[in-house]
């Protein structure tokens, strides 16, 4: 069985690469180059916006090399076919061959922009996105977040759906959601969440290579598509100003009350 994994560039995404790689499910690999992983805060935010920002997106990457360390492409040997695109040159005519040549019985992507129709049917039955939220209630962007800010983080996770020309709308094949650990903030739990979601992939693919056939379940109208333009630095004053980003520990603590998320499990 052939795997391929489409993955972006930042630490979460190499993460899985690497997890695939290490139970030998790993056979292909396509980073896109995606943009700095600490952004510079935007123009005209007021100290206190500023100060939250580059705290957030600080924490983040410390998160990250704590939970992944640093992961590139040259620990895959030559066994993995690799190439390496831009968002530019993710749908074009060369990929879309290199893709039929390598001819995969199993696509997983994660961290990358949207596949066109054209790149999307040449694709193999199995063809699985990974989804940094849970759907259909978080869809879209910056979807680990949102949780957090509606107090609510242990619907902070991860959707293996099948790929689709809907954004985060393909039938759901398995949610994945992480244990919470006292003194976890927010970055913390979406590295959590991406790993335990590493975990689960290597079983699903087991029971793939075992002829076990992987029925999806339709997502509903529930939940709401986010677009990047919905988060707004000011929405961290909530996540630190108000909370100090003990969001977790005051969940725990039952001052938040408690919500269950419907999952779908694959197992």
């Amino acid at each position: 069985m052939k795997v391929l994994f489409l993955a972006g560039s930042h630490p979460r995404h190499m993460y899985i690469a690497k997890k695939l790689y290490d139970n030998q499910y790993l056979d292909g690999l396509l980073i896109e180059k995606r943009e700095n992983f600490v952004p510079q805060p935007p123009e005209g935010l007021c100290d206190l916006d500023k100060n939250n920002f580059i705290r957030h997106f600080k924490d983040r990457e410390e998160s990250e090399a704590k939970f992944f360390g640093k992961i590139t492409d040259v620990i895959f040997n030559d066994s993995v076919r690799k190439i390496k695109v831009n968002k530019e040159q993710l749908n074009s005519d060369k990929v879309k061959k290199w893709i039929c040549d390598f001819n995969p019985d199993v696509v997983l992507s994660y961290g990358i922009h949207k596949l066109s129709n054209e790149f999307l049917s040449i694709l193999p039955a199995y063809s699985f996105n990974i989804h940094g939220g849970l759907s259909p209630w978080f869809r879209g962007n910056i979807t680990l977040f949102w949780p957090f800010y509606f107090l609510k983080p242990n619907w902070a996770g991860m959707t293996v759906h099948y790929l689709t020309e809907r954004i985060d709308g393909g039938d759901i094949i398995h949610h994945s959601v992480p244990k919470l650990f006292k003194g976890d903030g927010i970055h913390d739990v979406a590295c959590r969440a991406v790993i335990q979601v590493a975990e689960d992939l290597i079983t699903i693919l087991k029971l793939i290579e075992e002829g076990k056939k992987l029925k999806g379940v339709p997502q509903g109208t529930l939940g709401k598509l986010f677009i990047s333009s919905d988060w707004k630095p000011q929405h961290l004053r909530l996540i630190y100003n108000t909370f100090d980003n003990d969001i977790v520990d005051r969940f725990l603590d039952g001052e938040l009350g408690y919500d269950e998320p419907k999952l779908v499990r694959a197992f």
